[in-house]
């Protein structure tokens, strides 16, 4: 048994999410006004796109792991191996899905890996 409850995980990678949701929305924030922003704000996308899929095939191992037990009951009397076929299809649209989102991230990732602001005339930037 792990010190760690791998949904407890889950709710918190999600909750930096909205957190993340949250606090780039505003437009007078200080750390958020830069083409470097867009930059590390896509880099970070990108990196946790590639670990999605890895997370969506190991996030049927409990129902499944039932399921090989022959344990696995289905709510009205439902067929366990029609609804773990269902789970696994699922699951492999979601893990290429994931893999898409991962490179069309890494594609905005490189794409803003060139942007800087012109700070020429700018108050507070020094000429040179």
């Amino acid at each position: 048994m792990t010190d760690t409850d791998p949904v407890e995980n889950l709710s918190s990678a999600a909750e930096q999410i909205r957190a993340f949701n949250h606090a780039s929305r505003s437009t007078d924030n200080e750390d958020w006004h830069y083409p470097i922003h867009t930059y590390k704000a896509a880099g970070n996308l990108s990196y946790l796109a590639q670990m999605l899929g890895q997370a969506i095939e190991q996030a049927t191992r409990p129902a499944m792991r039932t399921y090989e037990h022959g344990r696995l009951l289905i709510d009205g009397q439902g067929d366990p191996d029609a609804a773990v076929v269902q789970m696994l299809a699922a699951s492999e649209d979601a893990v290429q899905h994931a893999q898409d989102l991962a490179a069309a991230l890494g594609r905005l990732h490189s794409a803003t890996s060139a942007m800087a602001v012109d700070t020429e005339g700018l108050p507070g930037f020094t000429e040179g």
